[in-house]
């Protein structure tokens, strides 16, 4: 369904979509506005919508990351999107499926911003330099004991060059990342993160992180930094487990895992929340 006013680069989606050959993206729903990407997602996972059925949006009115922020973003300039996946499997391995989506959008902006050198924050952003190009909300129903459906919500910073006052220090996009190169096409990058979430989440969904635990560890942004979580446990992290946790030792010595929450540099380099 695709519903016009629409960028030139999203038209050409589905198509390039299809022409990868992946299972993901198929079918592709194209949206002028919608409140969520997710909102319709889950809403179409309810009636029954298939594996790999995908919404994407020039604009929500309502989009939403962790904690239940919001997510601003201006119209039709970055890429914001949903993907369903029915994939049976037990709640424990959701973090690892949106740390397998956090991957593959890494390695997406990499390609696009070839100089740029973009690192995955624990549990579920992408970032620059210290600044977040991207992130990633994952969300499932449930029956039982068992994940019936998850959705991956997905928002890139593509063509934004300026941002307000109050998020400058903290956010970029492909577009400043790739300022000597052509200008970043949403539809290729949106293509290279439904094929590496194609390739790589049912054996995530399956057995964990183990396939691309050492993937991850290599882009691991927290890893050697102080952190702090809500409920004021500290120490250094060191890694992420196959299980998707943040491994953390404490000044004690104790090595504990922390298996969600907000985490906070504590290193005194960065007043950024991490």
């Amino acid at each position: 369904m695709i519903v016009a006013p629409l960028g030139p680069d999203l038209q050409r989606a589905p198509e390039l979509v299809a022409a990868r050959g992946c299972a993901l993206g198929r079918p592709m729903h194209l949206l002028a506005s919608t409140t969520s990407t997710s909102d319709e997602a889950k809403r179409a996972a309810k009636e029954g919508a298939p594996h790999g059925a995908t919404w994407v949006a020039e604009q929500q009115t309502a989009g939403r990351g962790r904690q239940g922020r919001s997510w601003v973003s201006p119209r039709g300039e970055n890429l914001l999107f949903s993907v369903l996946l029915r994939v049976p499997c037990p709640p424990s391995r959701l973090p690892p499926l949106a740390l397998v989506a956090g991957l593959a959008v890494r390695d997406a902006v990499a390609r696009a911003a070839p100089r740029a050198a973009p690192l995955i924050k624990w549990p579920n952003d992408v970032l620059v330099g210290g600044k977040k190009v991207a992130g990633v909300l994952v969300e499932a129903h449930t029956a039982g004991s068992r994940v019936e459906a998850v959705v991956v919500g997905i928002g890139i910073n593509v063509h934004t060059r300026g941002f307000p006052a109050d998020v400058a220090e903290r956010a970029t996009s492909v577009a400043l990342l790739s300022a000597q190169g052509p200008t970043p096409d949403r539809a290729e990058i949106l293509a290279d993160v439904l094929a590496a979430l194609d390739r790589d989440h049912g054996v995530v969904a399956a057995r964990g992180l183990g396939l691309v635990h050492a993937r991850l560890e290599a882009v691991d942004a927290l890893r050697g930094r102080r952190v702090r979580n809500e409920g004021g446990g500290e120490g250094i992290a060191a890694g992420i487990d196959e299980d998707g946790r943040l491994i953390v030792r404490r000044d004690d010595g104790v090595v504990i895992r922390w298996s969600a929450g907000e985490v906070h540099l504590a290193d005194g380099l960065s007043t950024m929340e991490a």
